[in-house]
């Protein structure tokens, strides 16, 4: 059974940051650092979690939080939570 379901904006986002890598996805979906609701969408989620593989950089993911498997929207490193987290 599939955990996780990528959007095509994520497939998308992945294939533009080559750097990240689906372990770390996962890592910040299931032990998040920080979890923000969506500013404008109420389904979705904002999981954030440090890669201290990567520098400690913070890794972003928004999910939606409705459907089964959960539906990876989008990832990238957020510059500006940088040693914020």
């Amino acid at each position: 059974m599939t955990r996780y379901e990528l959007t095509n904006h994520a497939r998308e986002s992945l294939r533009k940051r080559p750097t990240i890598k689906m372990e770390w996805i996962e890592r910040v979906i299931e032990n998040p650092e920080r979890v923000e609701p969506d500013a404008l969408d109420p389904a979705l989620e904002h999981h954030l979690g440090r890669i201290r593989e990567y520098e400690g950089r913070v890794l972003r993911v928004i999910v939606s939080k409705r459907p089964t498997p959960v539906r990876i929207i989008t990832c990238y490193f957020d510059h500006t939570r940088r040693r914020k987290l």
